[in-house]
């Protein structure tokens, strides 16, 4: 994806663009009101914004694309975290990316923008020595992914453990 053209099917003048660490704060609200089953408060917000920021700078281990809408903000980003994992030979260089956001404001959906963020963020990547990307995806967006090259994962079952809270409260 060149950034001085849109990706086909995207609105005119929907270009996107690497997000750099001043983008981190309207990332993590997209995060918190689209993505994220409850939204995170304030305190939150502003934790998630200060470490994004500080990932997204030359060196750290973000990577973003933003489609800036017309009236300002991000109309659409994604965002993906890098990290080694064990070789092996689908993934020789032992690098992987999770797509961990790809949202969408809900006035600029349906324009091929999450398809043009999503490919832009691919992209370099890919130069990078990524060979290994995982994501999850809704079953709305699952068929755009399968598009990009994604595909499912033969696992039946995600799982997830959290730490458990201490009993009788924090300490």
């Amino acid at each position: 994806m060149t950034q001085s053209a849109a990706a086909p099917g995207t609105a005119a003048g929907c270009v996107p663009r690497p997000a750099t660490a001043d983008d981190a704060a309207e990332i993590t609200r997209l995060r918190s009101q689209l993505v994220l089953s409850e939204p995170l408060d304030e305190e939150w917000l502003d934790v998630c914004r200060d470490r994004l920021a500080s990932r997204l700078r030359p060196g750290g281990d973000a990577r973003a694309c933003v489609v800036d809408a017309p009236g300002g903000g991000p109309a659409a980003c994604a965002l993906a975290l890098i990290h080694p994992v064990l070789s092996a030979p689908r993934y020789p260089r032992g690098l992987a990316a999770r797509i961990h956001i790809v949202a969408t404001e809900p006035a600029h959906r349906w324009r091929g923008l999450a398809r043009a963020v999503v490919s832009s963020l691919l992209e370099p990547l890919e130069r990078k020595g990524v060979t290994l990307y995982e994501l999850h995806a809704s079953a709305d967006a699952a068929p755009l992914y399968e598009e990009l090259g994604f595909a499912r994962d033969p696992a039946p079952v995600r799982m997830t453990k959290l730490p458990q809270a201490p009993e009788g409260g924090a300490e």
